[in-house]
């Protein structure tokens, strides 16, 4: 897919996510026993929103280049920057360019060797 309905597609997820947090948190204050269950049910929406930070996951690949590209999104803090240079070294570190590289040689290899069959 291209990048313009990639972002359609993130932003459509990300507007979801964002009006179903605010109905959970209007919801749990309903009532005194909706706050209750919110304060009982605190460290588990802690951990929920842990995981689903956008910030740590911030940067998007480029493939297809002789290096190593990772785009940060634009209204990042500096938590999903610090995630972006994070996932460049780690990439880095570990050869991911030279290894693609490789594997789509081999990949194209073993297409010619199937087209002279």
């Amino acid at each position: 897919t291209d990048g313009f309905t990639g972002n359609i597609a993130l932003k459509t997820a990300e507007g979801t996510a964002k009006q179903i947090g605010e109905y959970l948190r209007a919801a749990m204050g309903r009532s005194l026993l909706a706050r209750l269950g919110a304060v009982l049910a605190q460290g588990a929406f802690r951990a929920l929103k842990e995981k689903l930070d956008p910030r740590q996951l911030n940067g998007g690949i480029f493939l297809g280049l002789n290096g190593i590209v990772v785009k940060s999104h634009g209204g990042t803090d500096a938590t999903g920057f610090a995630c972006a240079i994070d996932l460049a070294y780690d990439m880095a570190s570990n050869g991911v360019v030279e290894r693609l590289a490789s594997e789509v040689a081999r990949f194209h290899a073993k297409l010619e060797l199937e087209g002279a069959a």
